[in-house]
């Protein structure tokens, strides 16, 4: 896309100052993601090309983010503090709307880019984890009060029930003649089934309360300011109401990895278990307020679950011929399945200690 049309679809926003230009802002395996610079001491804007194959439909997203980031700002505000600075904020469109939909019905939205901040893209010390739960426990307990439902925009998102109907068509399907080659990794999935199911339904029956989540919470899903003090959780295209166990599972996936997610190399990963103690304690300081008996009880497996289904999802692209994550080899998610199952048996090996780490820090 033309400059003079990233410049077009940035003036329909209500913007301060005159913008002056907009460069692209990373890769982006999502959004196409752009920083718009102003002039006139005006502060610049992230402006992003949302992506409509992924959540659907962009309207109810966007409408999601604003009841999410509405109700922090009250809690900032009432705190003393900076809403601007401490929370994402929607910019609308000149026709107030929280988006723009340009001719190509593609869909635009902008918020200010709130500068002075770092972003880390891994956890790297306990320090840097201990923080990292802080991050998303504050995040957490700031919603734990919101009760107005939000729009499933990922139906079936870490709901392990819907993943085993995907995962049943594909191997009944087997599209592309890969499942006979893959029979020993077919079995991890088959003899983790029950227990899995068994967690999710303590969801689906409200034993284990729902509430709003993130749905992404990467480390550099949030900006700490240059104290290293957390600021605001941002990226909230995935917020939803689901489980809080999903927003520590995924997190505990990303943080404790001793090695990559795709890595060829099995013996680099494992779960670090210094990572897990200390992002926990940060986590558990922070939503001790609301946090129920039998979400504690969960909070380790909840490790293994999300642990679980990406082994699965990426098992299952595999067999189904690699139509939904993108791959730089044939063997792509065949690695990314090794590697995430490498990880999960370092967790179930040191399962009981991760209970024991959450019972101590919960007393």
């Amino acid at each position: 896309m033309t400059n003079s049309k990233l410049k077009e679809i940035a003036a329909q926003f209500k913007i301060e100052g005159t913008v002056r230009d907009v460069k692209q802002l990373g890769e982006g395996f999502i959004n196409d993601t752009f920083i718009i610079e102003t002039s006139d001491d005006a502060p610049n804007y992230i402006l992003q090309r949302k992506n409509k194959n992924i959540f659907s439909p962009i309207p109810a997203m966007m409408e999601n983010i604003y009841k999410v980031t509405s109700h922090i700002k009250k809690k900032i505000i009432e705190a003393g503090g900076d809403p601007m600075r401490e929370a994402m904020t929607v910019t609308e469109a000149k026709d107030g709307k929280l988006y723009f939909l340009d001719e190509e019905e593609e869909y635009w939205a902008v918020c200010p880019f709130i500068d002075e901040t770092i972003a880390y893209e891994a956890a790297e010390t306990p320090e840097l984890a201990y923080a990292g739960g802080k991050g998303i426990g504050k995040f957490q307990s700031m919603v734990s009060d919101l009760n107005e439902p939000l729009t499933d925009i990922l139906p079936g998102f870490h709901n392990i029930r819907f993943r085993f109907k995907q995962w049943d068509e594909v191997l009944a399907k087997d599209p592309v003649g890969r499942k006979a080659e893959v029979a020993e990794e077919i079995e991890w999935i088959e003899s983790r089934r029950e227990e899995m199911l068994n967690f999710w339904k303590l969801v689906e029956d409200g034993t284990i309360p729902t509430r709003v989540t993130h749905n992404d919470t990467k480390i550099n899903n949030i900006l700490f300011d240059k104290k290293g003090e957390v600021l605001c959780v941002i990226d909230l295209d995935t917020v939803l109401n689901s489980t809080i166990l999903n927003d520590f599972g995924d997190a505990m996936r990303y943080y404790t990895n001793t090695g990559l997610e795709d890595d060829t190399n099995l013996d680099n990963v494992s779960m670090d278990m210094e990572i897990f103690k200390a992002f926990t304690k940060g986590y558990l300081e922070e939503t001790a307020s609301f946090i129920t008996d039998i979400e504690k009880e969960y909070l380790a497996f909840s490790a293994k679950y999300i642990t679980y289904e990406q082994v699965l999802r990426f098992l299952m692209d595999y067999i189904d011929g690699d139509n939904y994550y993108k791959v730089k080899s044939p063997e792509h998610n065949l690695i990314r399945t090794k590697a995430q199952y490498k990880l999960l048996t370092s967790m179930e090996e040191q399962f009981d200690e991760m209970q024991k780490v959450v019972k101590e820090l919960s007393a």
